[in-house]
């Protein structure tokens, strides 16, 4: 099956900072501070990154961030509460907005 993501072309990610190497350094220095250890854990910045990843669905970070989630000792039932939590949230942000429809159907029908 042809798809427009590639799932080789994870690997190839650190290749978009050939142009522009300092930008890229800057940015994969930032990338591995921001999931080192810290007050969360590494297992736990992977869950959130999974959740994240399906919010944005972005294919490769759901690929990266399911491996990640496994490899620091999630396990699939905590991963798939992880998404669910994304759902949650990005459902929640759309039916939120029903109040922005409401108020402008209120001025509009007074």
């Amino acid at each position: 099956m042809q798809t427009y993501y590639h799932p080789g072309d994870l690997s190839k990610f650190e290749e978009v900072g050939e142009e522009a190497p300092e930008l890229a350094k800057k940015f994969f220095d930032y990338y591995a501070a921001v999931f080192a250890e810290g007050e969360l854990s590494e297992r736990e910045k992977a869950l959130i990154a999974l959740a994240v990843a399906h919010t944005i669905q972005c294919p490769y970070c759901i690929d990266a961030y399911t491996q990640a989630c496994l490899e620091k000792g999630s396990n699939l039932s905590e991963m798939t509460e992880a998404v669910h939590v994304a759902v949650a949230i990005r459902g929640g942000a759309s039916l939120v907005h029903g109040v922005q429809m409401r108020n402008i159907a209120g001025k509009i029908t007074m």
